[in-house]
């Protein structure tokens, strides 16, 4: 399995700000947001439910992993999804980074990469 997830009980928008705030409480900023549903409409004009990919960062934790391994960037950010259901539900997504960074086979980023999911599992959990 390569992520995790929950479903939250609030509308898509408000998904995006709860889960930008709580990645905040866990040291993380989000650097990039891709809208796919508009890129989709704007290049292929294909309609699609709301569907966000953030890009979290935790500047100390990338500084230690850059240190282990400077290519594992080709690994980073961590990519949260948030997704509208079919049924109007929302879905937040976290990619595993234990799952990512088992691809590295340098010393520490074992450890590194626990030490990630514990945070993102925490943020998962406070969406609940």
């Amino acid at each position: 399995m390569y992520g995790f997830s929950t479903r939250v009980s609030c509308d898509f928008d408000a998904a995006i700000v709860l889960v930008t705030e709580e990645l905040k409480k866990e040291g993380f900023g989000v650097l990039v947001d891709i809208d796919v549903a508009a890129t989709l409409k704007a290049k292929i004009n294909v309609d699609k439910r709301p569907y966000r990919i953030l890009g979290a960062c935790n500047p100390p934790l990338a500084n230690q992993a850059i240190d282990a391994d400077p290519d594992i960037g080709l690994l980073l950010p961590c990519n949260v999804l948030v997704r509208q259901d079919e049924d109007g539900g929302v879905t937040v997504a976290f990619m595993d980074p234990e799952a990512v960074l088992a691809l590295v086979k340098k010393p520490g980023v074992v450890a590194l990469a626990k030490q990630v999911k514990e945070k993102l599992l925490r943020v998962r959990d406070a969406l609940k």
